[in-house]
């Protein structure tokens, strides 16, 4: 049993009859009346969000998780194939349990949280950033460039991200998969 002083980020807990993992939390203590945590925790099993707040001290149930890296294969249609890169072992998750599986490109390397319990895989934590050439993007007006304006532009796994107006289709960039965001240009 944990509290909610042991929450954080990428926790599972048994919440309601389902397993969850929490994807965002912020500790509250308002200048009136006990303090408390407000949380946005993620069903593994549905992929639904739900927002919640437990108060402090509170008991939590917390599922006791192994990591294991694998590395995505290919996707037909919702199932996504992963391959363990320790003993070559196969599993099919589907999309609702991928934290960004329009950044996810073939080759790459994942961290998969398994539950302890029953060996069944809860959910997928990409790399914090993955670099990805960019397919699709209109051409910058030279000059143009006074304010942070941003174009669209689609990279090789079919993602739309905003980008700097310097950016041509072929460029290698840097994307942040938490927030689907450019961080920055590959210089080959």
């Amino acid at each position: 049993m944990a509290t909610t002083s042991d929450i954080k980020k990428g926790l599972c807990i048994k919440y309601n009859h389902d397993i969850f993992k929490i994807i965002e939390f912020l500790h509250v203590k308002p200048g009136k009346g006990p303090a408390f945590v407000r949380t946005k925790l993620k069903s593994v099993t549905t992929g639904k969000v739900i927002d919640n707040t437990f108060s402090a001290g509170h008991k939590i149930e917390d599922v006791r998780v192994e990591t294991h890296k694998f590395q995505y294969l290919y996707n037909e249609g919702d199932t996504y194939h992963f391959m363990n890169t320790a003993d070559y072992n196969q599993i099919s998750l589907q999309k609702s349990t991928l934290d960004a599986p329009d950044l996810l490109k073939e080759g790459e390397v994942v961290t998969v949280l398994i539950n302890t319990e029953d060996s069944l895989p809860l959910s997928v934590e990409m790399p914090s950033h993955v670099i990805l050439e960019v397919t699709h993007t209109e051409p910058g007006v030279k000059g143009n460039t006074a304010t942070n304006a941003t174009k669209p532009a689609t990279v090789e796994t079919g993602a739309r991200i905003n980008v700097p107006l310097f950016i041509n289709e072929g460029d290698k960039i840097r994307v942040e998969t938490e927030k689907g965001a450019y961080t920055e240009r590959i210089k080959e």
